[in-house]
């Protein structure tokens, strides 16, 4: 139950599927370089480590900034990749969660599911689409952005 005068919260969701033409390696390689996720997923800004699971990321949300902690739950190498954000006291009513899956169609051609449940706001299936464009991109040499 609510506390109350707190706010229920909107979780939105979405799946979307993409074909990246690099052998399934080096599309699981590149996604795994969580330092590089500000060249795709736009509303991150910055990524920093804290441990082999544990990552702090900087986005940038409806004109405000907000760290937040990202926990790694599951590592399937070359098959999915599962996270989650951890409540904290800066953003204690936001939450995220997404599984990255990877599937070889071909020596040169991988499947790329993006599904992401978030609580940061709406449009949710076309930020997904676009960040799974602009990983795309990056992986197929085409830019940056």
């Amino acid at each position: 139950m609510p506390k109350k005068g707190s706010r229920l919260r909107t979780i939105d969701a979405a799946g979307v599927s993409i074909v990246v033409k690099a052998p399934i390696a080096n599309v699981y390689k590149r996604w795994l370089a969580f330092e590089d996720y500000p060249k795709f997923i736009t509303v991150i800004k910055r990524v920093r480590k804290l441990d082999a699971n544990h990552f702090v990321a900087s986005l940038g949300f409806n004109g405000k900034q907000y760290d937040t902690t990202l926990e790694l739950m599951l590592c399937v190498p070359e098959r999915r990749l599962a996270w989650r954000t951890l409540a904290d006291h800066h953003a204690p009513d936001h939450f995220a969660a997404g599984v990255v899956s990877f599937a070889a169609l071909s020596d040169q051609s991988t499947c790329v599911t993006l599904k992401l449940t978030s609580s940061f706001g709406g449009a949710v299936s076309s930020r997904v689409d676009k960040y799974l464009h602009n990983f795309k991109s990056l992986v197929e040499g085409q830019g940056d952005r």
